[in-house]
């Protein structure tokens, strides 16, 4: 019985999760269109040894499509043009709270998946958001409206200074009054008794 094929299995698996490392750790969500062929063109490239193809040929073209997409991505970096020719842009779905139906159409989605995809990053209304952007990964981007975004620390460490700024007001404003007698029965009698002391 042949046993090749069980060092030919240990070394697709060895070379393939190197080649995979260097392509880089993303999920197929956040894979831009070009990544995503790569991938799986190298999940059917590096099982092909066992079928009876060259082993060191497979190898040689998987790290080829490897380098390529490695190269797409750095020009992609260096020149919008090619970023926008080979993984396109983000597209605004939601401004000032209202949808943008035009681009919608454009991506082909209906306002129900549009919808699910906010229920699923916790928001209940559209009126809520400003601006939402289709990624090219595919996952949806928002900004909430001012009125509605969540209070940051530095927010509450502005409210809890202003407070405290307050309340030295109103301090130094009641210590600046003359104190003012709880029973006005004492004030009336203090006063009749100062008047009857200053009568000869």
């Amino acid at each position: 019985m042949d046993l090749n094929w069980i060092w030919q299995a240990t070394l697709i698996f060895i070379v393939g999760t190197f080649i995979l490392r260097i392509g880089g750790r993303k999920s197929i969500s956040q894979m831009t269109i070009s990544q995503t062929i790569v991938m799986i063109g190298l999940g059917s490239l590096l099982i092909q040894p066992v079928s009876g193809k060259g082993l060191l040929i497979t190898f040689l073209v998987a790290l080829v499509l490897t380098i390529l997409m490695m190269l797409t991505e750095y020009l992609e970096v260096k020149i919008d043009f090619l970023e926008t020719l080979f993984s396109g842009k983000s597209v605004i779905v939601i401004e000032n709270g209202k949808l943008n139906m035009k681009n919608l159409r454009k991506l082909r989605m209906s306002i129900d998946k549009l919808e699910t995809r906010l229920r699923q990053a916790g928001i209940s209304s559209i009126e809520d958001i400003q601006y939402a952007t289709i990624e090219v990964s595919g996952q949806i981007g928002y900004e909430l409206k001012n009125n509605k975004k969540p209070i940051t620390q530095e927010d509450l460490a502005k409210i809890m200074n202003e407070i405290s700024q307050l309340k030295t007001l109103i301090s130094s404003s009641s210590n600046s009054q003359p104190a003012i007698s709880n029973n006005i029965f004492e004030e009336i009698n203090t006063k009749k008794f100062e008047g009857n002391r200053n009568e000869p």
